[in-house]
């Protein structure tokens, strides 16, 4: 056992490392990844240990990132393409979409497209505009892709590793505002769950918790406040959004009779309310209370200066959590 203690974007970098090392198939490209190690340094030294032929500076077109590691994901590569920041991935979103979702379906499962596609995404770093977005729901309502999120080093670094490992493509959405919380990582650990498994983050009896990414810190310091005030709360980080793990967010809302769904992006058609239809349909007859959501609101992504009002934190999550047990 080595454990070691990392920010997230370092246990993400040193699971690419243990990718690069594992897998001479597997290359990194994008814009900056190279010399500079990425705008967040999650690639530092990645190009001078293994070489500008596996770490590969990329020009500035996404669309021509996504198409080239399409093509060598087609002929036995798994590139790791990164997208400098979330708002940016939509000149791509045609060759993700269109080309890279369809291939295996297409093939009728002769042809594989191994590809992970990096994002930083969400706020909570002062950015300018395009820097700050949501964007997985484009992705989850595509057939074809996978979507997962770590919430924190230990699954970072795991959980990059097992994206890279498999045959279908990735869209990794990694929460930039978490990039420097730090945690124990055992480098020499395997995987202690599926890629696509939930997990119970913090136990509960009284009220379900589902988040995934950046939320799921926001929402454990909810839980604890809750807890101060007699109220026990199970938060569920996802993990995977697609496909999501309806089993285990079920088992919890069997247990504790409520339900709410935190996400970071704007509500409308989000990822929350696909969960909260799919629960109102398997626990009905458990519910105790109406299943409710806390997100941000319904507008493009505003101004640095006023994104604190924006981004749901624990008083909004609070306020769900003392709303459904009122009911």
């Amino acid at each position: 056992m080595t454990t070691t203690t990392l920010a997230l974007g370092a246990a993400l970098g040193a699971g690419l490392r243990r990718a690069l090392e594992h897998d001479r198939k597997v290359v990194i490209m994008g814009e900056d990844v190279g010399r500079l190690g990425g705008v967040f340094r999650v690639t530092d030294t990645l190009q001078k240990d293994f070489g500008d032929n596996r770490v590969i500076d990329t020009p500035l077109a996404e669309s021509g990132i996504v198409g080239t590691a399409f093509g060598m994901a087609l002929r036995g590569y798994r590139p790791v393409c990164e997208i400098q920041f979330d708002g940016f991935v939509y000149p791509a979103f045609d060759q993700i979409v269109s080309q890279v979702a369809k291939i295996h379906y297409r093939t009728a499962g002769r042809v594989t497209a191994p590809l992970t596609i990096r994002i930083p995404y969400g706020g909570g770093i002062g950015a300018v505009e395009h820097h700050s977005e949501s964007p997985e729901a484009y992705f989850t309502h595509t057939a074809g892709l996978r979507v997962v999120s770590p919430s924190h080093p230990a699954d970072a670094y795991t959980m990059i590793q097992q994206a890279i490992a498999l045959n279908d493509p990735v869209i990794f959405l990694e929460p930039k505002r978490r990039y420097w919380d730090r945690g124990e990582v055992d480098l020499d650990a395997e995987p202690d769950l599926p890629l696509d498994k939930a997990r119970v983050a913090r136990p509960g009896t009284d009220v379900t918790v589902v988040t995934f990414g950046s939320m799921v810190a926001t929402a454990l310091h909810a839980a604890q406040v809750a807890d101060t005030e007699g109220h026990s709360v199970e938060v569920i980080d996802l993990r995977s959004l697609s496909p999501i793990d309806f089993d285990t967010v079920e088992a919890s809302v069997r247990r504790t009779g409520r339900l709410v769904v935190v996400q970071e992006a704007p509500l409308f058609c989000g990822i929350g309310a696909e969960i909260a239809a799919q629960l109102a349909e398997r626990c009905f007859y458990q519910l105790e209370a109406p299943v409710l959501r806390v997100g941000g609101f319904d507008i493009p992504y505003p101004p640095a200066k006023l994104e604190a009002y924006h981004l749901p934190d624990p008083d909004r999550i609070l306020d769900a959590v003392d709303r459904s047990l009122a009911a």
